[in-house]
């Protein structure tokens, strides 16, 4: 499984699984496809930021 803490790792159109900012305390992931990459470093120690095509936006915990 590929790290969610690298922005290389991670292209529009993957299937992924984030953490929401409301979900943080609790750690429930919600799947979705990438739309858009948000975090512009290259890596993040909580995962890089993206936004699904849901429009729900969160950090990369799991790169299926």
């Amino acid at each position: 499984m590929m790290d969610g803490k690298e922005r290389r790792n991670i292209r529009s159109g993957m299937s992924v699984a984030i953490v929401l900012k409301q979900d943080q305390e609790t750690g429930r992931l919600t799947d979705g496809i990438v739309r858009d990459i948000l975090t512009k470093s290259a890596s993040h120690p909580h995962g890089i930021k993206v936004r699904l095509m849901s429009g729900e936006v969160g950090r990369v915990k799991e790169i299926y």
